[in-house]
C-alpha cells in the first residue's frame, strides 16, 4: 500500500497567484515567437536535446550534448554509457509525445504505452510507434553486433562474407527476440522482476492510480496550477521507480494541452528546473517546491526566447554567405541541417546534404561554423 496520498485540500492558493500569471505570459510569449519564427522548428528539435540533457541533470546524471546529438545520429565515437542511455530514452519520448495531438500523452493507454517499455538503461528494449506497433531500435542492435568481437566463430578457411552473413543473422534473432519480448502481455506491470534492479514492494500501478486521481481532481484549475501541482505529486508519490523524468513530460503536456501558453512547442521545464537549487525542489515545505517549479516554468521560457533569438540572428549572418552562389550550391541544404541540431558532424553532413566528406568540410569552413569538440577527429562543428 501507499504510506502517502497527495492532499488538495490546503495548496497555498493565494501566494502562487502571481508566480501563475507570470508562467503563463511567459509561456505564451514564447509560443507566440516559436509559432510565427522561420527558427522555429529548429528551436524545437534543439530544445529536446537540451531538455533531455538537462532532464539527467535533475536526476544527478551529466550527459554532454554532443554525445547526445551524436549517438542520435548513430555516429558515436564511443560505447554508449548508461546515462547516455537513458538520455536517449528522454529525447524519444519528448519527440514521441510532441509529435501527437494535445493532450494524448494523458489518456489511459498512451500512459501505458509510454511507461511499457523497460526504463533500466543498457537492456534492450522496443519502442512503440504512434500507432502502438514495435518499433526496434536497429542502430541499437547494429552496435551489439559490432562489438561481439571480429574474430569469434570465424575459421580461416571459410569463405569471408560467410562471417558476415552470421552477424546478419545474429541481428536477426535478437530483433525477433525483443519483439516477442515487446509483444508479450502485461510486460510492463510483470511482477517477475529482478529484485536487485526492482523494488518488488513498489506498487507503481497502485501509485500510477493515485496520481490519476490528483489529476482528475485538477480539471477545474487553471493549465499552469494543473502542471505545477501534477508534477509535484509526480515527485511526491515516487510514482515510477526508474523513470523519474517522466513526470516532467506529463506535466508539459497538461501545458500543451491547455493551448493557451504552449500551442506550439513543448515546455522544456528541465532546462528551466536547471537553473533552480536543488534544495528548493525538494524542499519539505509544499509551496517552497510549488514556487520552484514556477521559477523553472518561467526560467525556461526566458532562456527559450534568448535562444530563439540566437538562433535567428546566427541563421540571418549565415544567409548572408549565399549571397552571388551557384543554384546548386549545398550551402541552403547545410544551413537548414545546422538550425536543426546543435552540432553536427562531417558524417552527419554527408549524410544529410549528399557531399563527400572532403567537400562537407570544405562547406563548414565556408558556412564561418565554430569547431565545438576541440579534437582531431571525430570533429564536430555548431554555429557560434
Amino acid at each position: 500500500m501507499i504510506s502517502m496520498s497527495y492532499d488538495l485540500a490546503k495548496l497555498p492558493i493565494s501566494s502562487l497567484l502571481r508566480p501563475i500569471s507570470d508562467a503563463g505570459s511567459a509561456l505564451a510569449r514564447l509560443d507566440e515567437r516559436i509559432a510565427r519564427s522561420p527558427v522555429g522548428q529548429g528551436w524545437i528539435e534543439r530544445s529536446h536535446f537540451a531538455d533531455a540533457c538537462a532532464s539527467l541533470w535533475i536526476d544527478g546524471e551529466l550527459v554532454h550534448l554532443e554525445d547526445l546529438v551524436l549517438h542520435d545520429a548513430g555516429a558515436d565515437i564511443r560505447a554508449p554509457t548508461h546515462e547516455l542511455t537513458i538520455a536517449r530514452d528522454v529525447l524519444r519520448t519528448r519527440r514521441r509525445i510532441a509529435s501527437q495531438p494535445t493532450g494524448w500523452a494523458l489518456s489511459a493507454d498512451s500512459l501505458r504505452s509510454l511507461r511499457g517499455r523497460d526504463f533500466v538503461a543498457g537492456t534492450p528494449a522496443a519502442s512503440h510507434g504512434a500507432d502502438g506497433t514495435v518499433v526496434v531500435d536497429a542502430g541499437e542492435l547494429d552496435g551489439k553486433a559490432n562489438g561481439g568481437g571480429e574474430g569469434e566463430g570465424r575459421d580461416d578457411g571459410a569463405n569471408p562474407l560467410d562471417a558476415e552473413f552470421a552477424a546478419i543473422d545474429a541481428v536477426l534473432a535478437r530483433s525477433e527476440a525483443v519483439i516477442e519480448q515487446a509483444r508479450a502481455p502485461n510486460r510492463a506491470g510483470s511482477r517477475e522482476r529482478d529484485p536487485f534492479v526492482y523494488d518488488l514492494d513498489w506498487n507503481e500501478d497502485e501509485r500510477l492510480g493515485e496520481w490519476w486521481a490528483v489529476v482528475r481532481e485538477l480539471d477545474r484549475f487553471p493549465p499552469v496550477l494543473q502542471a505545477i501541482v501534477a508534477l509535484d505529486a509526480w515527485n511526491s508519490l515516487d510514482v515510477l521507480q526508474h523513470a523519474p523524468w517522466l513526470g516532467r513530460l506529463l506535466a508539459a503536456s497538461i501545458l500543451r494541452q491547455a493551448g493557451l501558453t504552449t500551442a506550439a512547442h513543448l515546455a522544456a521545464l528541465n532546462f528551466g528546473l536547471k537553473t533552480i537549487p536543488v534544495d528548493r525542489r525538494r524542499n519539505r515545505d509544499r509551496e517552497t517546491r510549488l514556487l520552484a517549479i514556477l521559477a523553472g516554468i518561467i526560467a525556461a521560457a526566458e532562456l527559450g526566447l534568448k535562444e530563439h533569438d540566437r538562433l535567428n540572428l546566427a541563421r540571418q549572418s549565415m544567409e548572408r554567405r549565399l549571397i552571388g552562389r551557384r543554384q546548386t550550391s549545398k550551402l541552403p541544404e547545410l544551413i537548414a541541417l545546422v538550425m536543426l541540431r546543435p552540432l553536427v558532424s562531417a558524417g552527419m553532413i554527408v549524410k544529410a546534404v549528399g557531399v563527400t566528406p572532403q567537400a562537407a568540410i570544405r562547406i563548414v569552413g565556408e558556412l564561418g561554423l565554430r569547431e565545438m569538440t576541440g579534437r582531431g577527429r571525430f570533429r564536430a562543428w555548431g554555429i557560434v
